[in-house]
C-alpha cells in the first residue's frame, strides 16, 4: 500500500449524492439507532412491564417505516446512480465498499420483513404507530420460527456487523485516508468570505 496515501492532505469528493439520497441515508441511519436500542431495551423489560407494548408498537412501527424508506431509497437510486469513486481508492476499497453496501440494503429490507412475518403469521397485532393495523397472515407456526431465526438469532448480528463496519470504514476515511469519502454522503459545505 502506498504510504503517501495515509495522512496526506483532505481530497475534495469527484462527485456527491443527491441531496434526496443524502437525506434518506441520514433519516434511515437515525431511524437504525432508535430502533436498535429499543429493541434492546423492550427484549430485556419483564413481559409485565407497563410500557413493553408500547415499545413493540414503537419497534414495529420503526421497522416498516425503515423498509417504505429503503424502497424509496433503492427507487430513488435506480434514476440517480452513486456518484463514483474517488481515484485513490484500491480495487479491494470499491469491492468492499459495494458488497457493504448492498448488503446493508437487504438486511435493512430483510429485518423488517422478517419481523413482520414473525409477528403478522405468529398471531400478534401489528400497529402502525397506533394510526392502523397492518394487515395479518394466516397463522403458521412454521413461518414465525423461521422469521424469529433470521430476525432475532441471525439478523440482529448482521446488523450489528454492518453498522461497525459502515463506521469503521468511516473513520478509515475521515481520520486516515482523508480521502473525502464521507463528503459524499453530506451536502456540499461552501465558505462564506
Amino acid at each position: 500500500m502506498d504510504s503517501n496515501l495515509w495522512l496526506s492532505p483532505v481530497v475534495k469528493p469527484r462527485g456527491r449524492y443527491t441531496l434526496t439520497a443524502q437525506a434518506l441515508h441520514w433519516i434511515t441511519a437515525t431511524l437504525m439507532f432508535i430502533v436498535l436500542p429499543v429493541a434492546w431495551v423492550m427484549m430485556n423489560m419483564p413481559e409485565t412491564a407497563p410500557r413493553r407494548s408500547l415499545l413493540f408498537t414503537l419497534h414495529k412501527s420503526i421497522g416498516l417505516t425503515i423498509v417504505m424508506i429503503v424502497a424509496v431509497r433503492l427507487a430513488w437510486r435506480a434514476k440517480h446512480p452513486a456518484p463514483p469513486f474517488g481515484a485513490r481508492l484500491s480495487g479491494w476499497e470499491k469491492g468492499t465498499a459495494l458488497v457493504s453496501h448492498w448488503m446493508l440494503y437487504v438486511v435493512l429490507i430483510g429485518m423488517p420483513v422478517s419481523g413482520y412475518l414473525l409477528d403478522a403469521t405468529g398471531g400478534y397485532p401489528i400497529s402502525y404507530f397506533g394510526l392502523f393495523s397492518v394487515p395479518a397472515l394466516s397463522k403458521s407456526p412454521a413461518v414465525a420460527s423461521a422469521a424469529t431465526w433470521v430476525h432475532v438469532v441471525v439478523g440482529q448480528w448482521v446488523v450489528y456487523s454492518l453498522i461497525l463496519l459502515h463506521a469503521a470504514a468511516t473513520v478509515w476515511h475521515v481520520s486516515l485516508r482523508r480521502d473525502g469519502v464521507l463528503d459524499r454522503m453530506l451536502p456540499e459545505q461552501t465558505e462564506n468570505s
